[in-house]
């Protein structure tokens, strides 16, 4: 009797997971558009915050950085806990913890306080975004559906990154600094409840023991990779020590870990992933993909403002058709999958965002309303495009039971590459700018070298010098640049037309029959044991 209500009970969670899947899909979608908002809604809330906690210089650059600086180094930590003791376990303590963390940020009155709460946001947000998308895979396992699915996860995020200042600069004229943290309370209480009762749980087979050293190894190794990239991007010397020792120390741990991983017999990450050439190919696709679109972006915001002389809100609204062009781009997505294939449309992303980039570069000094309108359509709609088509196939190749490693290796090279972006990008920037300010008539040569760390400063020292002198190094400082620019935007040109040739290396064709493959099964929670697999 008992065997029988037990089954019948199965039988009625499995109709009802299948009959609520895209409720599901819209709970995991409130979770992402949660951490994206917070990676950006902080940006336009740092004056307020500078005035009101009068941080030191260190102290403002740890408020901002140590939020993604976290959650990039501990993403598969929490990715493969999730595939251990279960994602939905891993998800709806990321909820709490941000919630709480949004509380104390709100709350802080000091600027020590904030760095501790936004780190305990990374943390929260390292448990959300793996577990989301290995939800996402064991919910949706049939890949057709599964593709429009991820098309509109994407979609969400592309929202989030762009209403984050937005929305933080409504609150800010509204409200006081805090209440950018706020509205994650009232969201967090009702994913609490929600995911509890309609998300699904699942593991992946528990071989052998948690590599709690390996785990531990990578998270201090992309913590250390990650704060030197970040560290080359805000202008510190290669050759430093507060950019070598990190590096160097994050390169050597990730290099045990790979070791400790192939020696395992239980590894935490399968590094087998990595010899099938889609998911391979994958990675390295969303690693350039975010290369070239975070420089860019941080680019493209200080030519709108700084030569153009466009306000914040202004330069917000010149790029807001990009953010629109890469929602298209991930709801038409799961269509373009399936009529032309993952090679074809990575392929095709990156040589259309190519081609954005290499029209860009006929900005010059003034402003050209319609070339920027159809570059930054043209941007955002490759970019997407490429990031879409990667994604859905590095987490259609991964087995079911490796989805939380896998979607944590995907969110990993996301912020890698956008770290990496912002260095490459900023360094081949600064190199191209500089030399156009070393030889300004009249400027001395202190003033020219201060002047060519960057376009604000040069007109800082503009202002002081005044009359015809100033005025000179104004000019020379917008026309070196624009250069700049156009150097750059030729760099990123050719390292997109890299990932169109990375991008051959893709499947033709969206393969919708999966094998099954040794391993590969995906292990329901307890409750939930008698109940059918999910399998991809």
């Amino acid at each position: 009797m008992s065997g029988t209500t037990t089954a019948d009970t199965c039988r009625r969670r499995e109709a009802g997971a299948g009959a609520n899947r895209w409720v599901v899909l819209v709970v995991l979608c409130v979770s992402l558009l949660l951490v994206a908002l917070d990676a950006t809604v902080l940006h336009v809330a740092v004056p307020a915050v500078t005035e009101d906690l009068k941080p030191g210089a260190i102290e403002l650059l740890w408020i901002v950085d140590v939020y993604p600086l976290v959650c990039a180094s501990l993403l598969i930590l929490f990715g493969t806990l999730g595939d251990r003791i279960g994602r939905r376990r891993v998800l709806l303590l990321g909820y709490a913890l941000f919630g709480v963390a949004s509380g104390a940020a709100a709350l802080a009155d000091s600027a020590e306080l904030l760095i501790g709460a936004r780190a305990l946001l990374g943390v929260g947000g390292a448990m959300i975004m793996p577990a989301t998308l290995s939800i996402l895979r064991q919910v949706f396992p049939d890949r057709r559906e599964r593709a429009l699915a991820i098309g509109i996860w994407s979609a969400v995020a592309a929202v989030g990154a762009a209403v984050g200042p937005l929305l933080g600069g409504f609150l800010l004229e509204h409200f006081w600094w805090g209440s950018v943290f706020l509205i994650n309370i009232p969201l967090m209480l009702v994913s609490l409840p929600i995911g509890r009762l309609l998300l699904p749980e699942s593991r992946g087979a528990r071989n052998g023991p948690w590599d709690v050293t390996g785990a531990l190894m990578a998270a201090a190794g992309l913590f250390g990779l990650v704060l030197g990239v970040k560290q080359l991007g805000g202008g510190e010397a290669p050759s430093g020590p507060l950019t070598l020792t990190p590096l160097l120390l994050g390169a050597a741990l990730m290099f045990g870990f790979i070791r400790r991983q192939r020696r395992r017999a239980h590894p935490l990450v399968d590094l087998r992933m990595f010899s099938r050439p889609a998911f391979s190919t994958s990675v390295g696709c969303i690693v350039l993909a975010m290369l070239a679109l975070v420089g860019l972006e941080l680019i493209a915001a200080q030519y709108l403002q700084l030569v153009l002389g466009l306000s914040p809100l202004a330069t917000g609204l010149r790029l807001l058709p990009l953010t629109i062009a890469a929602m298209a781009a991930g709801l038409v997505g799961a269509r373009m999958l399936r009529r032309f294939g993952p090679r074809v449309m990575v392929c095709s992303g990156f040589c259309v965002t190519a081609a954005a980039v290499v029209t860009l570069t006929a900005m010059g000094g003034n402003d050209n309303a319609g070339l920027l309108l159809a570059g930054f359509v043209l941007l955002g709609f490759g970019l997407e495009t490429t990031l879409f088509g990667a994604y859905e196939s590095m987490l259609s190749e991964a087995p079911p039971a490796q989805a939380g490693g896998a979607a944590a290796i995907g969110e990993t090279s996301y912020q890698l590459g956008a770290g990496i972006g912002i260095a490459l990008l900023g360094s081949v920037m600064n190199a191209a700018y500089a030399p156009g300010l070393s030889s300004v008539p009249g400027v001395p040569a202190g003033d020219s070298a201060a002047a060519g760390h960057s376009l604000g400063e040069a007109y800082d020292v503009a202002a002081r010098l005044g009359g015809a002198r100033g005025a000179a190094l104004r000019h020379a400082a917008r026309d070196s640049f624009v250069h700049g620019l156009h150097v750059t935007l030729l760099v990123s040109a050719g390292l997109l037309l890299l990932g169109a040739v990375m991008a051959l290396r893709l499947p033709r064709i969206m393969d919708c029959e999966a094998p099954a493959t040794a391993g590969s099964a995906e292990v329901p929670a307890p409750r939930e044991a008698t109940g059918a697999r999910v399998s991809a």
